[in-house]
């Protein structure tokens, strides 16, 4: 959806993607609240990294580093072996502890192939603690910014153009998709931006008829249409001095799209039935969920919206932010209750095809729930039944397939299909991650050889 070589963004984008990357555990749960969010940064070598009670060390920025600590994790170490191939396997502790990988126990050891890595693994220790193993290509900072809540290298990068950007008085471009919270990083530019003294002017474009386009967004004189008995200022008189903020831009009406283009280059548009044009000085960022690179949208126009893009990514792509994130909704959700660590793997074995705002949602149900006493059904919670069975060819559904309707060619043949990519494959299936492992495990199917398919 979003054509990273055909936009601009900032340069510090370019410089981290060159840099190695380096494995990463972030705690996403732990019995003391403290510590989730708390980061252990391996490097990129070739020795086994091991992990116990006592160590590693586990940082927040600029504090000190503190162990897991916690009995139930065991002192004897399990070990992440590197294979040389953006993957790990994993040797088991000479102890009892319960071990999970991506939601299912781990028996005798196991390997997280580069996709896996690619997408953030979920270790479950001791039924406790839930770490997600990701690549760094930064080392772990605190660059606030309000309402942007992340530990990753894509949160990092992220607050850092918004505070680059936000001074600047340039037009910014948001690409993500729906409910990645570009509407936050939108507000965000705008507090720190000179415009900050006035309110932020938002429209979703989606919802303007191609007839009353012109006059909301430029205004209209009187008389210009039936019943506009005086003058109307638009959004853009509305932000006079202050920010518009165009969601949806990709929705904008083709009419209106000339006119958008004409008020961003020369800063001059022409209300509605006016006989002379008048001056914007409104600060505009845009954002769109939508490929604005193919179809009828003007290319005129994305080109002056590109004076800086912000990509913002995917939850499932920033599975090392879970922790705080769910940590920070809790909060705002009243604090009144803590998720069990066997949720926590679960939400964050999850693909979240609806982002935060997603997320927001389920954890306000599960508050309720667990206030109410009620044992939480995962699948239904995210709206995953079972029904009948999907063609491997066809798009990624959320309802889930029964397993058992699954047989061994069948996988194989998802499995032929996406190229080995577990994630891929899942949701093409019907079924969770978790579940593609098990089915992994129990029917005996292996991967194809091509299997370098990145997630």
């Amino acid at each position: 959806m979003l054509d990273t070589d055909n936009t601009l963004s900032s340069p510090i984008t370019a410089v981290r993607r060159e840099a190695p990357a380096l494995l990463c555990l972030s705690i996403l749960s732990h019995p003391d609240p403290a510590m989730i969010g708390a980061q252990f940064l391996a490097g990129s070598g070739t020795a086994p990294i091991e992990l116990a009670r006592y160590h590693p060390l586990f940082r927040h920025p600029g504090k000190d580093g503190l162990p897991l600590g916690h009995r139930a994790i065991s002192r004897a170490p399990l070990q992440l072996h590197p294979t040389g191939a953006d993957g790990f396997t994993i040797g088991l502790p000479d102890s009892r502890m319960k071990v999970e990988l991506n939601g299912v126990a781990v028996l005798d050891g196991a390997e997280l192939g580069r996709d896996e890595m690619a997408a953030g693994a979920i270790l479950g220790l001791g039924g406790v603690v839930v770490l997600c193993l990701h690549w760094m290509r930064c080392l772990p900072r605190s660059n606030p910014v309000d309402g942007l809540i992340g530990i990753g290298e894509a949160a990092i990068r992220t607050r850092d153009q918004i505070l680059q950007v936000s001074p600047t008085g340039l037009t910014v471009l948001l690409l993500g998709e729906t409910g990645s919270g570009k509407d936050v990083a939108a507000r965000a530019i705008h507090a720190r931006s000179p415009q900050a003294g006035k309110p932020m002017v938002t429209v979703n474009l989606a919802a303007l008829s191609e007839s009353l386009a012109t006059a909301e967004l430029f205004g209209a004189a009187r008389g210009a249409y039936t019943g506009a008995h005086a003058a109307r200022p638009g959004l853009f008189a509305q932000a006079q001095n202050s920010t518009l903020f165009l969601d949806e831009i990709g929705s904008a009406p083709a009419s209106v799209q000339p006119m958008l283009l004409r008020v961003l280059e020369t800063g001059e548009y022409r209300p509605l039935g006016a006989s002379v044009d008048q001056h914007a000085n409104a600060r505009v960022i845009a954002a769109t969920d939508q490929d604005l690179y193919g179809g009828a949208f003007s290319q005129a126009l994305l080109r002056r919206l590109e004076s800086h893009v912000i990509h913002i990514a995917p939850l499932r792509q920033r599975r090392e932010d879970l922790g705080v994130l769910i940590q920070h909704l809790l909060a705002y959700l009243g604090d009144r209750i803590a998720l069990p660590a066997a949720l926590i793997g679960q939400l964050a074995c999850y693909d979240w095809p609806g982002n935060i705002r997603q997320l927001k949602h389920l954890l306000t149900r599960c508050v309720l729930s667990l206030e109410a006493g009620e044992t939480i059904d995962f699948d239904a919670l995210v709206g995953r039944r079972d029904t009948t069975m999907p063609t491997v060819a066809g798009p990624a559904r959320e309802r889930r397939a029964r397993l058992g309707d699954l047989t061994d060619a069948t996988v194989q043949a998802a499995l032929q299909a996406h190229k080995g990519n577990i994630q891929a494959t899942a949701r093409a299936l019907g079924i969770s991650r978790p579940s593609m492992y098990k089915l992994i495990k129990a029917q005996g199917a292996g991967r194809p050889a091509d299997d370098d398919a990145l997630t």
